[in-house]
């Protein structure tokens, strides 16, 4: 490949060579076509290409900006772009090119990042597995066999492999930081009301989800949180504002902290002994470096919020097969729509707005929990997921029978869910790996609006044990 050390820089590092004019942004777009044309076909992580807009953009692109010059990569849910479809991994969605730029699409642009097309999901970001009937399975470029963890897994894959050193992506349940857990990466989900959704989109999916990037480093986080966390006044609520800028603060040695640990679910449930050796491992790192650590859980009811979840889950679901519905005019079937979606739009369908309400006053109770439970803590630390990756195939999308279909999930996802429902901020580190040489990520949740305490902490443990070094082994034999 032409620029051998790309892979070796992160999205900073490279903007930092095209401002001093060492390399130029159409160098940039090239090697990571180039890698891209190389990789894919094994990944499966980019599903629509705009190489060539992407090579027209570059050539115009100013030398200035954060990011000047840097390519990147747009989940294939909001994400929206001028000239590509968004379908959400879905074949009930047209592929209707969009004649506009979202919100933080534009901001990303500004700031001189450079969109080479979209990445894979799964269909409407329900699974922790990026596997579809439109796109077909990403893979995870540290065991092709593997996710790369959903509903960002494409952006995930296409980063760990160092496609693109920086790619959105968006987080519902921990759709962020599952992927990032799974490829060895950082992965922030921000505070609700953040970053805008618009102009398209206000309050996804009953203000589960949010959007935010999956990063090699910290201060790649910390810098795109920096260029899109500006509030829109159209947006119904705002996040308390930032306390100054995040790369910038994320640069100061964080105060000694009170740090809660879980090494079992809220419901008891034991996780893989691989897992719980990496929170084990991430609390002694944390204790080495001053802070005070205990194990400690907060008294959520974990089967009621469950509950609470899949309602809104289901109706949020059963509205968006609706709208699709509404603007297609086809009707929802096994035809366009997969199994388990199916599923959920027939259970979305009968839930009534009084037990919508109910499951969403659950969160808002839940988040007085969390609250209360930092006053005591400053952080808690779980792991990310309560196992290895999931192997491809596990998860039968064409299962209708909702609780069925879930089931090889239980344990797997313990607690990210939990940061969607409160709209609190949490982050995915890559601190520990295992035998069979996959990523364990392990996640630190911060009180509502403190996105600048979790990332102070993820570069002190960034700096104290350092992960940028590790290849996947597909990109080692590249």
């Amino acid at each position: 490949m032409a620029f051998a050390e790309y892979g070796d820089h992160d999205a900073l590092g490279l903007a930092e060579l095209v401002r001093n004019r060492d390399i130029g942004s159409l160098e940039l777009v090239d090697e990571a076509i180039a890698r891209a044309e190389a990789l894919n076909p094994k990944l499966n992580a980019i599903v629509f290409q705009a190489f060539d807009a992407a090579r027209e953009r570059a050539k115009g692109a100013s030398p200035d900006g954060l990011f000047a010059g840097v390519p990147t990569l747009l989940k294939d849910m909001r994400g929206g772009c001028t000239g590509m479809p968004t379908r959400s991994g879905s074949r009930f969605a047209p592929a209707t090119p969009s004649d506009h730029d979202s919100t933080l699409v534009a901001r990303y642009k500004a700031a001189g990042l450079i969109p080479l097309g979209k990445t894979n999901v799964p269909e409407f970001g329900i699974l922790p597995t990026t596997e579809s009937k439109l796109y077909g399975a990403a893979h995870n470029p540290w065991n092709l066999d593997h996710t790369p963890g959903g509903s960002s897994g494409g952006s995930a894959a296409a980063v760990a492999a160092r496609i693109v050193p920086i790619a959105h992506a968006t987080d519902g349940g921990g759709s962020i930081r599952i992927p990032g857990s799974c490829c060895g990466l950082v992965g922030l989900k921000v505070s609700r009301g953040r970053i805008t959704q618009g102009p398209d989109a206000a309050d996804s999916t009953s203000g589960l989800s949010v959007d935010h990037v999956v990063t090699r480093t910290v201060r790649d986080c910390a810098a795109a949180l920096d260029i899109s966390c500006t509030p829109d006044p159209s947006d119904p609520y705002f996040a308390l504002p930032p306390q100054g800028s995040y790369l910038e603060g994320m640069r100061e040695k964080p105060k000694r902290m009170k740090i809660a640990f879980a090494l079992k679910g809220l419901n008891g449930r034991t996780f893989d002994p691989e897992i719980v050796a990496a929170v084990e491992r991430a609390a002694r790192l944390c204790e080495s470096l001053g802070h005070t650590v205990e194990e400690a859980s907060p008294p959520i009811d974990y089967d009621r919020m469950t509950l609470a979840f899949m309602t809104i889950w289901a109706t949020n679901t059963a509205y968006g097969v609706a709208s699709l519905a509404r603007l297609t005019g086809i009707a929802p079937s096994l035809e366009v729509i997969e199994g388990l979606t199916y599923g959920l739009y027939e259970s979305g369908m009968k839930i009534t707005a009084v037990q919508q309400i109910d499951m969403l006053q659950m969160f808002h109770r839940t988040a007085r929990l969390m609250a209360k439970f930092h006053e005591r803590y400053d952080l808690w630390l779980t792991p990310t997921l309560g196992d290895l990756p999931l192997r491809l195939g596990t998860i039968d999308v064409d299962e209708t029978d909702v609780q069925k279909a879930f089931e090889p999930l239980l344990g797997y996802v313990p607690f990210t869910a939990m940061q969607n429902a409160t709209g609190q901020p949490a982050i995915n580190l890559p601190l520990s790996w295992s035998e069979s040489r996959l990523p364990i990520g392990v996640q630190f949740v911060a009180r509502s609006g403190d996105e600048m305490i979790l990332l102070k902490l993820a570069a002190e443990l960034e700096e104290a044990s350092p992960w940028i070094g590790r290849k996947p082994p597909l990109i080692e034999r590249h």
